[in-house]
């Protein structure tokens, strides 16, 4: 700034325009790189209105349900599926997680930490897929421990990992983290949403390592910016 006033100083004692001022001044190099914005919500659920369905059938969203609702599609890319969210406290205990506020507390997780120790559910947001069945198959969509996904609810958009394995026939779950910062109750007891969730994983996509939130967000948005573009 000093330089600047500095410079228009001589410029005014010598007489000249300020133009000539704003000729003289150093132009933005012609390769400054353009920040490109992470995609909006509205901008990925327009690509997840039609769906290629690749499971073989429906997963219910809760066991206490018969209906079958819930189909997961195949996109350009990566996988979706719409469904409701239930919440998963398992892993390393904590003051919201535990046998105490969760009556089904397992103190594991399908996917470790980078040390080898359970994700933590209360900080880190994750999802959890089905367990392989004549359904789907995760790992047939290149779905992998760590894999990068977008949720997204009301018009709220979370970068989070694949971090645990659940029943076989429902669909619809993520970590305390997720439901807390998505705006939704991340209690055990009775949290969650019926329904408005939807979640993009993206294919052959991992997060390393696991349990680093701010590289789940840098990569995602990435592979978020690529699905949006390419669909």
């Amino acid at each position: 700034m000093r330089k600047l006033i500095l410079l228009a100083t001589m410029f005014l004692a010598a007489g000249l325009a300020p133009s000539a001022m704003a000729a003289a001044s150093p132009a933005a190099p012609a390769s400054q790189a353009i920040i490109q914005a992470a995609p909006t919500a509205a901008q990925l659920l327009a690509k997840t209105n039609s769906c290629k369905q690749v499971s073989n059938g429906k997963y219910k969203t809760d066991e206490d349900v018969s209906a079958k609702t819930v189909a997961v599609c195949d996109a350009n890319g990566a996988v979706f599926w719409k469904a409701d969210m239930d919440i998963d406290c398992d892993g390393q205990r904590t003051a919201q997680c535990n046998e105490n506020t969760d009556c089904c507390f397992q103190a594991d997780t399908a996917f470790p930490q980078s040390n080898g120790k359970p994700l933590i559910a209360s900080t880190l947001p994750y999802i959890v897929v089905p367990s392989a069945s004549s359904i789907w198959k995760y790992s047939s969509a290149n779905l992998k421990g760590g894999g990068s996904c977008a949720v997204i609810y009301n018009n709220k958009v979370l970068y989070a990992v694949i971090g645990d394995i659940g029943p076989n026939a429902i669909i619809g779950e993520a970590s305390y983290a997720t439901a807390k910062a998505l705006g939704i109750n991340p209690d055990p007891k009775n949290g969650g949403v019926d329904s408005g969730v939807t979640y993009i994983c993206f294919k052959g996509s991992v997060v390393s390592p696991i349990e680093n939130h701010n590289n789940a967000v840098s990569k995602g948005e990435g592979l978020a910016t690529t699905f949006v573009n390419n669909n």
